[in-house]
């Protein structure tokens, strides 16, 4: 008898952690309607200039955010959609994907995220991350089985260089998944911004020491353009 209550209560105490962790979870997570604002003006500018189908989405936080604008010329010939919102973290395109990429029947969707889901005052577990990604990989499976997927890696910063090692796990994660999934490609947006001593550029940063510079954005725009030539330039 003591035995059968000694197992009812370990499984008692197991259900009540797992219950905790996932409350916590929820807690630790910014909720994704600070950014209805934003999606709801690329709608409105999808109304008065409608997307053309089978393109390129490009989404994901501020890095893509702030070079919207750039993209066209930059990836030129490739034809692409820029919606990027800055501030994002990987479950903000989770919860967005219907509307800022699946919308538009891609041939291919562009994501990166990471950098704010690593940066160290609000830091989330890798695994969670991960799982993020996966889930929007899955839905992305079942809605556009076609599509191909790149996923780029966290780039290095001086800003948040004491947060550098918890970002390359996010980033072997990140390669992981690709190297399982024929439609996902792992492009690697890292190794371009450090120097042979493998220490971040100082002077491809504004003065915020994240963002990109003239430099760091013609930078930035090689590494994409590398990743999504190969494929996508036969489908132009």
């Amino acid at each position: 008898m003591c035995q059968v209550i000694s197992i009812f209560f370990s499984k008692f105490v197991c259900l009540l952690l797992i219950a905790f962790s996932l409350q916590l979870q929820a807690q630790t997570l910014p909720d994704p309607e600070r950014f209805e604002g934003a999606i709801r003006q690329f709608e409105t500018q999808d109304r008065s200039e409608p997307p053309p189908k089978g393109a390129i989405v490009l989404t994901g936080s501020s890095s893509i955010a702030r070079w919207n604008e750039q993209s066209h010329a930059a990836l030129a010939p490739l034809t692409v959609i820029p919606r990027g919102f800055g501030g994002s973290i990987m479950n903000d395109v989770l919860h967005y994907l219907d509307r800022v990429a699946l919308t538009y029947e891609p041939r291919a969707i562009l994501i990166y995220e990471g950098d704010n889901d690593t940066a160290s005052r609000n830091a989330l577990p890798t695994e969670m991350i991960l799982g993020h990604l996966e889930q929007i990989i899955r839905n992305i499976h079942d809605a556009l089985p076609e599509t191909r997927i790149y996923v780029m890696s966290v780039k290095p910063s001086v800003l948040r260089k004491g947060v550098w090692p918890n970002a390359q796990k996010v980033n072997a994660g990140y390669r992981a998944i690709a190297d399982n999934d024929p439609l996902v490609y792992y492009i690697d947006a890292a190794t371009p911004f450090l120097d042979p001593e493998g220490n971040v550029m100082m002077d491809i940063f504004v003065a915020d020491g994240l963002h990109l510079n003239d430099l760091g954005n013609a930078i930035w725009g090689s590494v994409i353009k590398a990743g999504l030539m190969p494929m996508e330039a036969r489908h132009e």
